[in-house]
């Protein structure tokens, strides 16, 4: 889209001004709103919530004797004495319940307010009595009146109060475009109307108002009154609402117009449009769109003094005709020296001082942005209505409304055909974010820590896409990224570490492409593909549909999904372990559907995806992908759904094995039975057989996951002298019930299983006439004794499938889950150390005391330890050559258990016979550099090397060097090296310096300081004295010595 130039967007604001004008839709009246007397200004709502104080405001009961009977008065409150010589009506509720009084005995049975309506009172002032003649002076009715405060009788002054003035309006007290009944002056003070207290500030003049009216009999009551009250945030002195003369546009006759225009529209959450917006809709009031600033689009309407003529302008060409000047800016300063000739003689035609309030500007952007109608008339017809918007929900009586009200009166539709609205983001105490109370944490500095997708993720899966509140909790966007970004991080990463795995052990370059991939029969496989694409058709339908809401939970799901159930149940599979063939399909699986989630997190997560994409862009074939620019995943189309993939009998089998897998978690936590502890048998019962085929299906994974020997599936529980019982809900049936609850308690305890039964399946019972839901009772499993199962099995069931897990403890199994404590401490470790699955390391251990407990299951599991951790276990000591990656002590099984890894693998290096590296050996006197330019032949089949002796050995005296306790540097890679003694032989002979100087070259490490040893254990330094010549054909060891820094 172009840039909107300023005068071109006011430009195209004042032409739909002059619709509205030549429309009729424009008249001068007056709004309410709160004023400034020492500023001599009115205020916005948002300039007057800035600075509220509490204060003590004068509270006086006012009487208000009736014209049928003077004897009779009707009492009304005011903290605002300053207001009563305008009242003009009483407004009481015409549904709450009144009563007549004498004194403090009741003289009538209640009766509802609408019974005062009409009724007519004695004024407290004569200043405008003659009002009384157009329907002054009489009770009204409005809901706006409340029985919290006050009388439940409400004095209207209109000038001095927005529902005042809506109330009279309505009743026809008062006429919008009348002459204002307002005699304060724009300080504050009282105009000569109102002859008793004329001059005076309101405020002060409230003690001698009170004065008067106790003199004149007409107060019952007068103290003071402590609340909230608004202070003008630039003089600190107290605000008071009071009518400011206003240009309007009407609004109230097409109210119909605005609700057919509205259900035209596509609303997300769709109860906003009914509720919220259509009630905004129906209540629609005529929209005051002039403000008192100087800074603002100028209203276009140049006006007589009198206001007897007004001319509208509606465009820049108009004005200059109008006024005879070229007009190129339409800012106050250009035009507001501006006069238009009069055609009544009335001299000259003036702007009038005020400028559109910004929700006018807002409503015509659809127009302004691209200058309508002066430019792109074709441009803005082709794309009006716009397709969608978005906004919050404090926006129904804010831009939603203000675009709606211009579209409908300008072109009777609707101005956008999808809207989604949100709610609004709140500090965590519920209060609206505020800068001045800094009761919200830093946006930077959350972003910093967590990330911008983090954010992003944490507002897009919370109520604010309902279009209700969210209270704001950093520890929400944390949990987003330990709970989301990490475990769907760990997959990516497991998967790239297990590519190169591949590449590294197999030498098979991994390179997927959707057309070709093989599929896989593997259950689990099938599942996550299946689960895939019902996600992708779900999310298509639901995008479609603009509710966010139900998408974004669905793509967090799947995370959890991916990573706690397809990666976990198959690590061994992707790492190798259970064959070349099997391990490319679980990987394939895994990309395919690692990348079909990114593509459709991208929107919601633009950051973290990227990031993977550009990793994974490089293991997909360039000849499987559609688009043409594949350099960014925002370039790429979501994924299509491939529906022969789906099958949802898959689906609901793995369901049903979570199911049991997770109900079998609950039993071991409750009897805190960690899974690294095996158990000898899960039974679970299910009345649908073909709910047991699926799970017996999915046996494997049931008895890995919950670390069990035997699956067991039954359809009968009575076999397990199972039963139901239940608990009530104390505090949710102790308030309800009160005095019967301890009754009810003690028959809910003698309910039969078949009772409890029954009620699982309706979801409600009576117990003793008191009908009770789910949310009532607690169901629990418990055995019958006679059975022998309460001490062998825990129980625990969700509505569907019943799960045993027998608990009876066996020595065997707790030696293997110490073994497997062993394993977590091993694996953690390697964790800390920063080490990768390829790397090659081995585990040396020690328990303290030796030969206890640990120590003997340690002896006794070492190849199930070495079959999971694929590293050589080996006990203490560490051999001195050994390069420490880590190493941590820690308590096991009240021993001291130390662990230390080392690099490389404990294999004894097998001894060199003859040179470590490949070599050449040169005979004969030829010039080398007469070869210099010329190209040799090497072929294969037997050289002839004649006439030179032929030999296999290297003609050189030479050593082997193994670098033992670090890395080769300066791009160099080996640890093991070949070093010429002499070259060519008999010449150039090293001595103890040059051998450490070539040494440190080879390796890359000039500038380190090098020591040499005769033996892997680094026992038998070189003597300093040695004679390097006696050294050929020998290994030495090479230690570095650490550095300053190191040490």
């Amino acid at each position: 889209m172009k840039p909107v130039w300023t005068v071109e967007g006011s430009h195209s604001v004042e032409w739909v001004f002059k619709q509205l004008y030549d429309k009729g839709l424009v008249y001068r009246g007056v709004k309410v709103m709160p004023y400034s007397t020492a500023c001599n200004t009115p205020l916005s709502n948002f300039e007057s919530n800035q600075n509220y104080k509490d204060v003590q405001d004068p509270s006086v009961i006012v009487n208000f004797p009736l014209i049928e009977n003077e004897q009779i008065s009707l009492i009304a409150w005011t903290t605002t004495p300053w207001t009563l010589p305008s009242n003009l009506a009483l407004c009481v509720n015409p549904e709450l319940l009144y009563v007549k009084v004498k004194g403090e005995e009741k003289q009538s049975k209640l009766f509802p307010g609408k019974v005062l309506k009409g009724k007519k009172y004695k004024p407290l002032f004569q200043y405008f009595v003659k009002l009384g003649e157009k329907g002054a002076f009489q009770v009204v009715v409005d809901n706006y009146v409340k029985e919290e405060e006050g009388t439940g009788v409400v004095h209207q002054a209109p000038y001095f109060g927005a529902d005042d003035y809506r109330v009279c309006a309505e009743y026809n007290i008062i006429q919008r475009d009348q002459a204002p009944i307002c005699p304060v002056d724009a300080s504050g003070c009282f105009t000569s109307e109102v002859t008793d207290f004329a001059g005076q500030y309101v405020k002060d003049a409230d003690k001698n108002i009170i004065k008067w009216l106790k003199e004149n009999g007409r107060l019952i009551n007068a103290s003071t009154f402590k609340h909230n009250y608004p202070f003008c945030w630039r003089s600190d002195t107290p605000l008071i609402y009071k009518a400011v003369p206003s240009w309007f546009v009407r609004v109230e006759h097409m109210v119909q117009k605005l609700l057919d225009n509205n259900g035209k529209c596509y609303w997300v959450p769709e109860f906003v449009r009914e509720k919220r917006f259509g009630n905004w809709l129906r209540d629609a009031r005529d929209w005051a769109v002039s403000r008192n600033r100087y800074w603002g689009t100028p209203i276009p309407l140049w006006v007589s003094d009198d206001f007897e003529e007004v001319v509208c302008v509606g465009s820049m060409a108009e004005l200059e005709e109008l006024s005879g000047v070229k007009v190129t800016d339409l800012h106050r300063e250009s035009i507001d020296n501006l006069t238009i000739p009069s055609r009544c003689g009335k001299g000259v035609l003036r702007r009038v001082t005020e400028v559109f309030d910004c929700w006018f500007e807002s409503g015509s952007m659809p127009y302004a942005q691209v200058h309508y109608p002066f430019e792109n008339r074709k441009e803005f017809e082709d794309t009006f209505p716009a397709d969608f918007i978005a906004e919050g929900i404090d926006q129904t009586r804010g831009w939603f409304y203000t675009l709606l009200v211009l579209s409908t009166a300008l072109f009777g539709k609707p101005p956008f055909k999808n809207v989604i609205v949100n709610g609004l983001v709140l500090a965590s105490d519920g209060q609206k974010m505020s800068k001045r109370k800094k009761n919200y944490p830093d946006p930077t500095l959350i972003v910093q820590n967590y990330g911008a997708d983090a954010l992003r993720l944490y507002l897009i899966n919370s109520p604010v896409v309902r279009a209700e509140n969210l209270r704001f909790k950093e520890e929400g966007v944390r949990d987003v990224l330990k709970d989301v970004f990490l475990p769907w991080y760990n997959a990516y990463r497991f998967l790239v570490q297990n590519v190169q795995r591949l590449q590294k052990e197999e030498d098979i370059q991994f390179l997927y492409n959707e057309s070709t991939a093989k599929q896989s029969d593997n259950i689990m496989d099938k599942w996550i593909q299946s689960f895939t694409q019902s996600l992708i058709q779900f999310f298509k339908a639901e995008m479609d549909a603009y509710r966010l809401y139900t998408v974004v939970p669905r793509l967090v799901k799947f995370v959890d999904m991916l990573t706690n159930w397809y990666v976990r149940t198959n690590r061994r599979r992707l790492k190798g372990e259970s064959g070349t063939e099997d391990c490319l399909w679980a990987l394939e699986t895994l990309f395919s559907v690692l990348f079909s989630m990114c593509r459709l997190m991208a929107p919601f997560t633009p950051f973290i995806t990227e990031m993977m994409y550009q990793n994974l862009r490089h293991l997909v074939d360039p000849a499987s992908l559609e688009e043409k620019d594949t350099s960014s995943i925002h370039y790429l189309m979501l994924p299509q759904v491939r529906e022969r993939l789906i099958d949802k009998r898959i689906e609901r089998a793995v369901s049903q094995m979570q199911s049991v897998i997770e109900l079998g978690r609950v039993i071991r936590d409750r009897k805190t039975l960690p899974v690294k502890y095996p158990l000898k048998e899960v039974v679970v019962i299910h009345q649908d057989p073909e709910a047991l085929k699926d799970i017996q299906s999915l046996q494997k994974y049931i008895l890995e996951e919950l670390n069990v020997r035997q699956l067991t599936l039954s359809t009968d529980k009575d076999k397990y002298g199972i039963r139901l019982r239940a608990e009530p809900d104390h505090m949710v049936l102790g308030k309800r019930l009160k005095g019967a609850f301890k009754a009810v308690t003690a028959s809910i305890k003698e309910l039969s299983s078949e009772q409890l039964e029954a009620f699982q399946k309706t979801g409600s019972i009576v117990v003793d006439g008191h009908e009770l839901h789910e949310e009532d009772l607690r169901l629990m499993y418990t055995f019958d004794q006679s059975s022998g199962s309460a001490a062998q099995y825990e129980a625990h069931s969700d509505a569907q499938v019943l799960v045993l897990l027998d608990v009876s403890p066996d020595q065997s199994m707790v030696d293997e889950g110490v073994a497997r404590e062993v394993i977590n401490r091993i694996q953690k470790l390697r964790k800390k150390g920063h080490l990768v699955p390829s790397d090659e390391i081995t585990v040396y251990y020690r328990c303290q005391p030796e030969g206890e407990y640990l120590d003997s299951v340690i002896q006794a599991h070492k190849d199930f330890i070495l079959a999971t951790t694929k590293a050589p276990l080996l006990p203490f000591p560490v051999p001195k050559s050994a390069s420490t990656i880590i190493e941590e002590k820690t308590q096991l099984k009240a021993s001291d258990l130390e662990l230390t890894i080392v690099k490389g693998s404990s294999a004894p290096l097998a001894p060199l016979n003859g040179p470590a590296c490949s070599y050449v050996n040169l005979t004969g006197k030829a010039d080398l550099h007469s070869l210099s330019g010329k190209t040799l032949s090497v072929t294969s089949g037997s050289p002839s090397l004649s006439p030179a002796p032929t030999t296999d050995a290297l003609l050189c005296p030479y050593i082997n060097l193994m670098l033992c306790n670090a890395q080769p540097a300066e791009c160099q890679a080996g640890e093991v090296a070949t070093l010429l003694l002499a070259n060519p032989a008999g010449q150039n002979a090293l001595d103890r310096s040059g051998l450490l100087s070539e040494a440190a070259k080879v390796f890359g490490l000039r500038g380190r300081r090098l020591r040499l040893y005769l033996d892997q254990d680094l026992t038998q330094e070189l003597p300093a004295d040695s004679s390097v010549k006696s050294l050929d054909t020998k290994t030495l060891f090479v230690r570095v010595s650490p550095t300053t820094a190191e040490a």
